[in-house]
């Protein structure tokens, strides 16, 4: 499974991969391999590990890696800041992914009523007619409604 919980083939890479090691990681980055392990302690990036224990960076952590440098070097957002920041904006992707879900339900669960309330109302009797009794003078009324479009 990936880190998002789909199970995907083990053969297929995607950004999330983890195949990089630390020294290709820190190089594709511009930083240093001890800085690497830094943002690692600080929990700035979460490479994964191999059974011994080696960290494997995927190319959204390399991504992830620029980022906290650009944030650092140019914004000077110290990496409390930067910590924050990223944890922000992986509560608003996963926000945005629950409303994407939510939306896709609400629209099952709108077709869903509509397609019965289509059925109830293709069950209304049509043999109903209005009725006017001459000699009383009084008047049935049917109500029909109106028809789905």
């Amino acid at each position: 499974m990936d880190r998002s919980g789909r199970s995907r083939n083990p053969y297929e890479l995607t950004d999330e991969s983890p195949v990089y090691v630390i020294s290709v990681a820190a190089q594709l980055s511009g930083l240093h391999p001890q800085t690497l392990r830094q943002y690692d302690r600080l929990g700035l990036v979460s490479p994964d590990r191999t059974a011994g224990r080696g960290r494997r960076y995927s190319a959204r952590d390399i991504e992830l890696l620029r980022t906290v440098q650009q944030l650092s070097q140019d914004e000077g957002i110290n990496l409390a800041g930067i910590k924050r920041i990223i944890e922000l904006e992986n509560q608003v992707a996963a926000l945005q992914q629950r409303v994407a879900e939510l939306s896709s339900a609400l629209d099952g669960a709108a077709a869903a009523m509509q397609q019965r309330e289509a059925q109830v109302h293709a069950s209304y009797r049509r043999d109903l007619v209005p009725y006017q009794d001459v000699q009383q003078a009084s008047a049935l009324v049917v109500w029909r409604p109106k028809r789905p479009e």
